[in-house]
């Protein structure tokens, strides 16, 4: 099954189809020779997604899916959230949109967060999203140099790494990116039926 996933995004690529794995052949935006930047502009995560997929679904006419994920901090009352990644500026740096966050937070004893993805899909002319989320904490100060992101002061619940310092098949295994992907992957493999527009 060809499906296109509407990225620029090499790191979320490799990772993706290490989720998906050999069913389906999966085209980036590269792929297609489409360098433009999609805009961002919606309210929400599912805005995003779903605003994301109808422009490339609009130029390619295939099945596509695009995803949006924000990291909400619950001592910044969600917080970056849909601005996660420009939440230090325009250039989308990973190391200013953490010391931004960590600097917000300042000694609060209160590091509860929670990654959460939402991932639009264009499939046969109808539209799905689908959902994923894992809780976790904030930790003081950068570990790990594998991921992206705000990876390196994640810490998932119940685990002793962050999202940094774990190999991708242990991310993979509980992220919220992995779980989000993991529906979308069963959907299409059993091509089960969902409401139109359903959140799954």
């Amino acid at each position: 099954m060809q499906l296109v996933f509407a990225t620029n995004n090499d790191y979320k690529i490799r990772e993706i189809k290490n989720i998906l794995g050999d069913s389906f052949n999966l085209l980036s935006l590269k792929d297609l020779n489409i360098e433009e930047e999609i805009p961002e502009n919606e309210p929400s995560l599912e805005g995003n997604a779903m605003y994301k997929a109808r422009y490339i679904h609009k130029i390619v006419n295939m099945n596509v899916f695009a995803d949006d994920t924000g990291l909400e901090i619950y001592a910044l009352n969600g917080l970056p959230g849909i601005h996660s990644a420009r939440f230090a500026g325009e250039n989308k740096d990973s190391n200013a949109n953490i010391e931004k966050a960590l600097s917000m937070m300042g000694h609060t004893t209160n590091r509860k967060a929670r990654f959460r993805t939402v991932i639009a899909l264009i499939f046969n002319e109808k539209e799905y999203l689908f959902e994923g989320i894992v809780n976790g904490k904030i930790i003081n100060e950068k570990r790990g140099n594998k991921g992206f992101g705000y990876d390196p002061v994640f810490l998932p619940d119940g685990k002793d790494l962050t999202f940094a310092e774990m190999p991708l098949e242990e991310k993979n295994r509980i992220s919220h990116r992995a779980r989000a992907f993991e529906k979308l992957r069963e959907f299409l493999l059993h091509n089960q039926y969902a409401d139109n527009k359903g959140v799954i």
